[in-house]
């Protein structure tokens, strides 16, 4: 891991979208992808990145929550400096604004990912 260098860690869960890893190298990231949420709490232990992207998928079979994110934002409730993007489903957007209304979220971003809003985020 370069000394200083920011970190981000990128959680692909369902995919189906571009690989962004270039575009956060390109941005000044050390990325480390894990393809599930329980890889990312597990990571989330040992490290503290600057940036978390993941996706938001609405679930409604969940019992005691709406969407795979819930535990993670409850873990980032911790790492008050770390951000998290989240790509969403336009359709599960009312959704996701319910998860907001109870925690932190630095910005979202639509389906499909506009690559430039993206970077520009990434770089501020």
């Amino acid at each position: 891991m370069g000394e200083g260098q920011k970190q981000l860690l990128a959680i692909i869960e369902l995919g189906g979208y571009p690989n962004f890893v270039p575009l956060y190298e390109r941005s000044g990231y050390q990325v480390t992808v894990v393809n599930s949420q329980r890889k990312a709490r597990n990571f989330l232990k040992k490290q503290q990145p600057d940036v978390v992207v993941c996706e938001y998928n609405f679930q409604s079979d969940f019992r005691d929550r709406t969407s795979n994110i819930e535990t993670l934002l409850a873990v980032l409730q911790k790492q008050p400096q770390t951000r998290l993007i989240v790509f969403y489903m336009p359709e599960h957007e009312h959704k996701l604004n319910q998860v907001r209304e109870r925690f932190e979220i630095a910005s979202v971003i639509p389906f499909p990912i506009d690559e430039t809003k993206l970077e520009t985020l990434l770089s501020s």
